[in-house]
C-alpha cells in the first residue's frame, strides 16, 4: 500500500530505541545503498533494530543493519550486515561528533524510510536508559492506567 503523497513510506523502524534510550534530538540523513539493497529495502526486508551509527574518519556510518539479499540479484548483492555509509552535511556531522562527545549517549536510528526516490535514515541523539528508569517509567504508566480505570467506574 502507497502512502499518501508528499508523506514518506517507512521500510523498517527501530522498536527497541525509544524503551532503551531517552531521545534528545533527532536528524535526518541520506543512506548509501550499492546495487540490489534497495530492492530489498523496497521489500521490507531490512531491520534496524540492532543497529547505531559512528563517526569514523570524519564520515558517518550505520553499522548492523541487516539488508538481506535480493533474490534476483545473483553476483551484485552483496554482504547484510557490512557498514553504510550515511550522507549528510559536514556542519551536521561536526555538530554531532560535538554531541556524541558527552557521557552515556549514542546515534541510534529510529526508521528508515523513502523520500523522493531516496533512502533516508531518521536517526536520534539518545542517552541510555538505566534499569531503575525503565522500571519507574513502567510504574507511572500502571499508575496512570489505575487512574483512568477508576475514573470510569465512578462515572458509571
Amino acid at each position: 500500500m502507497k502512502p499518501a503523497k508528499g508523506h514518506p513510506e517507512t521500510f523498517a523502524t527501530n522498536h527497541k530505541a525509544r524503551r532503551d534510550y531517552e531521545i534528545l534530538e533527532s536528524f535526518e540523513a541520506g543512506l548509501e545503498l550499492k546495487g540490489t539493497e534497495i530492492k530489498s529495502v523496497r521489500q521490507r526486508r531490512a531491520s534496524i533494530d540492532d543497529s547505531f551509527a559512528r563517526i569514523d574518519g570524519g564520515e558517518l556510518f550505520l553499522y548492523n543493519m541487516h539488508v538481506s539479499p535480493y533474490e534476483a540479484g545473483n553476483r551484485f548483492n552483496v554482504e547484510p550486515l557490512r557498514a553504510r555509509r550515511l550522507l549528510m552535511h559536514r556542519r551536521q556531522i561536526d555538530r554531532l561528533a560535538g554531541l556524541l562527545s558527552q557521557k552515556r549517549v549514542t546515534l541510534v536510528p529510529l526508521r528508515l524510510y523513502e523520500q523522493h526516490g531516496l533512502a533516508k535514515v531518521e536517526l536520534a541523539v539518545g542517552k541510555g536508559k538505566r534499569v531503575f528508569e525503565k522500571r519507574d517509567r513502567i510504574r507511572e504508566r500502571e499508575t496512570d492506567r489505575e487512574i483512568q480505570r477508576a475514573l470510569r467506574r465512578h462515572r458509571k
